[in-house]
């Protein structure tokens, strides 16, 4: 059984063509915003690929960002959703981005100083190598301490397709995948989830968020909330899936672990190339 979403601010974004920047279209989304609050959403993980669209369509959508990077310098507009833009420098002055390592608790506290932060989102990654096995964990635990000493009760983390009692979701070639060569970051993605669902994370409005087969395709605004084996997805859509999570007062996937896809079929080879090349140091 499968709930389909369509996400009407995307849509709007998208208009007719998906290979358009989402540049051409912000005045007349925020025109249709206007007299609406805004808010300021605090993105980890923003210069990946779905947290790179968070941030993008969060700006897109009239509100203020801030976001912590090891290296500034590759916070880029998204290749989804950017059309003739993407790899091009993202700045906006609604847009804040402070260097600094999620596993740092300093660091992370300054995200949150004087900016009131209404939301966060948590989409992060990178190579076991170059992270360490414990950074989702470890980051997330950080964030979680300063979502609740700063009052911040909205929060969408990014996990993936086979994390906690997903695993039947999973293709079953990659099922094998997480028991072997993705044992580590599966295991640090558990555990991730564990802070939210067996941990201080319980006390926030939280929504662990489980694509199937992440893709770079431009987002089509179709999300599917499944329960059988996943398929594949844009980075864009998801991301549209986490703002509304953080965003929609009465979303209705609220302290849940909803597994996503579109219509774009099976998604294990998107994962292997995005998950599991990278993380072996694969082009």
């Amino acid at each position: 059984m499968a709930i389909t979403l369509r996400c009407p601010l995307l849509a709007l974004l998208l208009g007719g063509s998906h290979a358009l920047s989402l540049h051409a279209r912000r005045a007349s989304l925020l025109a249709r915003r206007a007299g609406a609050p805004q808010c300021a959403l605090a993105v980890f993980g923003g210069t990946g690929g779905t947290g790179g669209e968070a941030v993008y369509q969060a700006l897109a959508r009239g509100e203020a960002v801030v976001t912590l990077a090891r290296d500034p310098s590759r916070m880029t507009i998204p290749v989804g959703s950017g059309g003739a833009k993407a790899g091009q420098p993202l700045q906006d002055k609604a847009l804040t981005v402070i260097q600094g390592s999620v596993t740092n608790k300093a660091d992370v506290d300054k995200c949150f100083a004087n900016k009131d932060i209404t939301g966060v989102i948590v989409a992060l990654g990178g190579k076991t190598k170059d992270v360490g096995p414990t950074m989702l964990q470890d980051g997330t635990a950080n964030i979680i301490d300063a979502c609740l000493a700063n009052g911040v009760k909205r929060i969408a983390v990014v996990t993936t397709i086979g994390a906690g009692d997903s695993m039947t979701q999973a293709p079953w070639a990659f099922r094998l995948l997480m028991m072997t060569v993705m044992s580590s970051i599966m295991a640090d993605k558990n555990k991730q989830e564990e802070l939210f669902l067996n941990g201080p994370g319980a006390e926030l409005e939280y929504c662990i968020v489980r694509p199937g087969g992440l893709k770079d395709d431009p987002p089509n605004g179709i999300v599917n909330v499944i329960s059988g084996e996943a398929g594949a997805i844009a980075r864009g859509d998801v991301a549209a899936f986490c703002l509304d999570a953080v965003l929609e007062p009465d979303f209705k996937y609220l302290k849940q672990t909803p597994c996503i896809s579109s219509n774009m079929g099976s998604g294990f080879e998107s994962v292997l190339a995005d998950k599991t090349k990278s993380r072996m140091g694969r082009k």
